[in-house]
């Protein structure tokens, strides 16, 4: 019973997170992030400011999407170190955002849905480019972290930078693209198609159709 409680919690934990999230993302989206306070969110959530700060340190914090920098790390750290670095970083960039806006049916259409209203406020509010900035530098030094021993030196340590730096570009102008087009296009083809036109073929793997 007792090794089944920290998951119980951490469940319990995470639905608070994404209920929380999913009601400032709203109040934002309706009446403008600025407009909105921490208590707003928190009376529509039925949780205690507290409960708020708890989960997101900021008010910023509750836009930022969880990009799962430990998981992205992870998969360039079990990638082959025969493979190029672009297509090391940019597999694990495309993977990341399947599970983004991954699901069946209704869950897929609301994971991305949520996603877009995210890029929206980002995109349009100062206060959250200044932050999405900052999450993008420490996802690179994330990355660029687990290349390990191919990262070490400093002409390795420069050319792992570079290539995740590109890699990381590339995503945000396929993200860029995906809000504009209001999600028409699936947002791994758009990091693929990105990452395909900065670096050519070789930099994506053949991706299923479908």
């Amino acid at each position: 019973m007792s090794e089944q409680q920290p998951n119980l919690r951490e469940r319990r934990r995470s639905e608070t997170r994404r209920l929380v999230q999913a009601h400032a993302v709203r109040l934002f989206t309706d009446h403008g992030y600025d407009a909105v306070t921490v208590a707003d969110v928190a009376e529509a959530a039925g949780v205690s400011a507290m409960t708020v700060y708890r989960h997101f340190p900021t008010k910023e914090d509750l836009v930022l999407i969880d990009q799962p920098a430990q998981l992205i790390a992870e998969h360039v750290a079990a990638s082959s170190a025969a493979q190029p670095l672009v297509r090391r970083v940019g597999s694990a960039l495309i993977d990341a955002a399947t599970n983004w806006t991954g699901g069946n049916g209704d869950e897929q259409a609301a994971n991305e849905r949520f996603l877009l209203d995210c890029l929206r406020l980002m995109v349009s509010t100062p206060a959250l480019r200044a932050r999405h900035l900052d999450s993008q530098y420490a996802l690179q030094q994330a990355i660029v972290d687990a290349l390990g021993d191919d990262a070490t030196g400093p002409d390795a340590a420069f050319r792992a930078q570079a290539a995740t730096s590109a890699c990381i570009a590339a995503m945000h102008t396929a993200l860029t693209r995906w809000v504009e087009d209001d999600g028409h296009t699936k947002l791994p083809d758009l990091i693929a198609r990105a990452l395909t036109a900065s670096f050519g073929d070789d930099a994506v793997a053949t991706r299923r159709k479908g």
